[in-house]
């Protein structure tokens, strides 16, 4: 199985990573939480193998409530990687976000509905700290990446996960500046959650294409709207993902890495086999000396 330190989950219009050379294809048939969305491809850019995976599948055939989140994260982990770039394409909830600017949020309203948001279940209960939901390392690095660009960079921000996949009313999309939310997108949850049970890194690189439909005198947001505007943006996204590898550090310190440590509640010596043997890849180090959460 090929292996990459560094994953990028490319969303609506950032379908490829340009610049991957030595480019190996990992298919995973299945996982525990059935098949990623696509194959991942994983080359190296930079001097750092890179793994990258199509969020919607190539083509864009999969709506953001059928995306196989749980695979997604789970096939990474097996691959050795310890950050995720989630790249996604974001409504504006702010008149000084404008479109094409580039965010790096650092928190997250969940207002999504089913999707299965957790590994665990199955005799073993796990609940993960999730107050910081973006690892601040990875985030501070995307932000210091995105302003060696010539790009409009926005250094936080509240992101609102919605469902889908009809874009909001105006109704909603007061109620959310009424909460102070800033961006609003369609993905991000489950994946960021599961990243962190995963303890893989995770950030978001937020490419704004639209207001929504809130402002007036604005066009309200449609799919071509969104296209059009990301088209403009992906070249500076890539740039920045670039810059980004060079600044992750050799050895991760940050919470995410150990985010199961305190955890995980149910004594693992009463766990089904199936289910540890499931959750190897996510809990193995954990199974040494049968060690329980707090």
């Amino acid at each position: 199985m090929p292996e990459a330190r560094v994953a990028i989950i490319g969303g609506s219009g950032f379908y490829q990573m340009d610049g991957l050379t030595d480019i190996e294809e990992a298919r995973i048939e299945t996982t525990p939480f059935g098949q990623p969305s696509d194959a991942i491809v994983i080359g190296t850019l930079d001097g750092v193998r890179v793994a990258f995976l199509p969020r919607h599948g190539r083509g864009h055939r999969l709506l953001p409530s059928e995306l196989p989140a749980r695979a997604n994260v789970y096939a990474l982990k097996t691959l050795g990687v310890e950050f995720i770039i989630a790249v996604c394409a974001v409504g504006s909830l702010r008149q000084q976000i404008e479109p094409r600017h580039l965010a790096v949020p650092d928190q997250l309203i969940d207002r999504t509905k089913g999707r299965p948001a957790t590994f665990f279940g199955q005799g073993l209960t796990a609940h993960i700290a999730f107050a910081e939901p973006f690892c601040p390392v990875l985030r501070a690095n995307l932000c210091q990446s995105a302003g060696q660009t010539d790009a409009t960079v926005h250094d936080g921000g509240t992101l609102v996960v919605m469902e889908g996949p009809a874009f909001s009313t105006k109704a909603e999309s007061n109620l959310y500046r009424s909460w102070e939310a800033d961006l609003i997108v369609m993905t991000a949850l489950p994946e960021a959650k599961l990243a962190r049970e995963a303890e893989i890194c995770y950030a978001t690189l937020a490419c704004v294409t639209d207001y929504d439909c809130w402002y007036e005198g604005h066009e309200s947001v449609t799919a071509e709207m969104i296209v059009s505007n990301l088209a403009k943006t992906v070249e500076v996204a890539q740039r920045t993902v670039r810059l980004a590898l060079s600044g992750l550090p050799t050895r991760r310190d940050c919470l995410c890495a150990s985010a199961l440590r305190d955890a995980l509640i149910t004594p693992l010596d009463i766990v089904p086999e199936e289910t540890k043997s499931n959750l190897a890849p996510i809990i193995g180090k954990y199974i040494v000396g049968e060690p329980t959460g707090s």
